[in-house]
């Protein structure tokens, strides 16, 4: 095959542009709240602890969630030295996976150009794109269960294949120590099932053959690289905290937070909401596509039925508790792009599609244009939200409002240039404004929005020789603080850390302590206390030596205040 052939140029023009719109600033920024801090401290007390078994959050012991993210992030600034790299990294290399699965499949399935058509549609949908740019665990664990759909669909669809077999497995085992949801990705033998029994051609889930329980042991194996060393260790140190942290990691934080969900109450239908706004622009293809998706099924099609049903099932797995999150759903959104791919070249035929991804596209440039010139006029309700949470001082404000004139010049120029290849102007706007965001936003918006701004400030107006100590702290604070500094714990009541870091205070001159201002008591000299800065939407503020004035004992309404902040996320 040539190196001018068509087909090579249209897969190289596909990585290029995904490694662009996913990559682009990458080592520009650092951690955003609100979990990208957390876990990129989680991985730097790894690193200079060298205690890769039990995360640490501060001083206490981090059991929210299982430590792969944090193995990678750690193992990735051991490689490369610099944590704006390695903490974005992971999510980086996932997506691309995930990309490569997608694409992958639909090209064995049915035929290459279905495959990046598949891979296109999932690299433009907004959640996956969105999410892709982050270093939260939801890139992760989404690469993992769809490797393992990856691994599965190989052998009940083209198999028997024994070895991709057991790599869904492992692959759903490693999910699983990710995310404890990583095992859903096993729901897919469910329908596969069905149609077997049913004698639907192409698929068979061969489970009278002894290597089938190749998968399960696989599954067993992935999960122990974690498991088996981590329950070893805290049974051997015997210690209250860590028989906590497995209770909490192992149960609370599964089966508890499934059946008994504290947070994030939604209603059942809420995914259906999140997937016809975050899918968006693949899901407009929907009411095509069902009807037909039916036609196929009643054609007993299993390469339909099986990302299909599957996507059903993982919707109805996360709808049954009230504690909802819209990533919780975005690892369907890969089979939902493959099982709509072999449908796109008949609907980007027809003139009505045209025309609604060209009205996306321009829409786009309208309202970045709109945008830019808000922010250039320097007020109005936008400006005063930015100054006041996200603590952008009027040349921010003025290089934002310049950054998004810039994003909706381009759009509009692609709407204008492609008007008669609407899905390349989508596409190209898409683009455009992702790899604007990475490269100028990310540096517009960094200091406030990952407290580096802030943390700076304060070792400024400290001074180099002081001790500093967080209350009311965010993971942020920490890992941007320039020096090592004292917690009083983290999931310790507000007006209790502030007990203990007066204490900790009193106990040695040039102490400074840094507080939320929700965590203020009448105890602080309001006179005294100096106003650090705004992050994060908080204020914060510097208590110096000599500003408590008596006993820290918080009034009913302090109390309640601190409550709220401490429970706000």
């Amino acid at each position: 095959m040539s190196s001018f052939d068509p087909r090579r140029r249209e897969t190289w023009l596909f990585w290029i542009t995904a490694v662009l719109v996913l990559g682009a600033g990458l080592g520009l920024r650092d951690p955003w709240p609100a979990d990208e801090p957390r876990f990129a401290l989680v991985a730097k007390q790894m690193v200079e602890s060298g205690d890769w078994l039990f995360p640490h959050r501060g001083s206490e012991l981090y059991s929210d969630k299982p430590p792969m993210l944090m193995w990678l992030q750690a193992a990735f600034y051991s490689v490369f030295g610099n944590w704006r790299v390695a903490f974005l990294l992971p999510s980086l290399l996932a997506a691309l996976g995930t990309l490569w699965c997608v694409q992958d499949l639909g090209r064995r399935l049915w035929t290459r150009r279905v495959g990046l058509y598949a891979a296109w549609a999932l690299l433009f949908a907004f959640q996956f794109t969105w999410q892709s740019k982050k270093a939260q665990i939801d890139p992760l664990v989404t690469f993992f269960i769809t490797l393992a759909n990856y691994g599965l669909l190989r052998h009940l669809l083209k198999g028997p294949d024994w070895r991709w077999w057991a790599l869904g497995w492992f692959a759903a085992g490693l999910g699983t120590i990710s995310k404890g949801v990583g095992a859903v990705a096993l729901l897919m033998v469910l329908p596969a099932a069905v149609a077997s029994v049913r004698g639907w051609p192409r698929v068979r889930v061969h489970a009278r053959d002894p290597r089938f329980w190749l998968g399960p042991l696989a599954f067993l194996a992935a999960v122990s690289v974690w498991l088996l060393p981590v329950v070893a260790t805290a049974l051997a140190r015997d210690l209250p905290e860590y028989r906590a942290y497995l209770d909490d990691i192992l149960f609370r934080q599964t089966a508890k937070r499934y059946s008994q969900s504290w947070d994030h109450h939604q209603p059942p239908w809420y995914f259906l909401q999140v997937m016809l706004v975050m899918w968006i622009p693949p899901v407009l293809a929907l009411p095509w596509a069902i009807p037909a998706w039916w036609r196929r099924l009643q054609r007993r099609d299993a390469r339909y039925l099986l990302p299909l049903a599957w996507w059903a099932l993982v919707l109805l797995f996360f709808s049954i508790p009230d504690g909802k999150r819209d990533v919780y759903v975005m690892p369907a959104l890969p089979m939902m792009c493959l099982a709509l791919a072999p449908l796109l070249p008949g609907l980007l035929r027809k003139a009505w599609a045209r025309r609604v991804l060209l009205v996306l596209a321009a829409a786009l440039a309208l309202l970045f244009l709109a945008g830019g010139t808000v922010l250039l006029q320097g007020s109005g309700s936008l400006v005063a939200r930015l100054q006041a949470q996200r603590g952008l001082d009027p040349a921010g404000i003025h290089a934002g409002g310049w950054m998004l004139l810039a994003i909706g010049a381009w759009g509009a120029g692609c709407v204008i240039l492609f008007r008669r290849r609407a899905v390349v102007a989508l596409l190209a706007t898409l683009a455009g404004l992702w790899v604007v965001f990475g490269l100028v936003g990310y540096r517009l918006l960094n200091d406030s929005s990952s407290a580096r701004g802030l943390m700076a400030e304060v070792g400024r107006r400290i001074g180099p020789e002081a001790g500093l100590g967080l209350v009311a702290w965010k993971e942020q604070n920490l890992l941007m603080a320039d020096r090592p500094a004292a917690d009083f714990g983290f999931k310790v009541p507000w007006d209790e850390q502030l007990r203990r870091g007066v204490a900790w205070q009193a106990q040695a001159p040039g102490r400074w302590l840094l507080v939320e201002e929700d965590a203020l008591e009448a105890c602080l000299d309001r006179e005294r206390i100096e106003l650090a800065g705004v992050a994060n939407r908080r204020r914060w503020w510097l208590v110096p030596p000599g500003a408590v004035a008596g006993e820290c004992v918080a009034t009913e309404t302090e109390r309640e205040r601190a409550v709220v902040g401490q429970a706000r996320e």
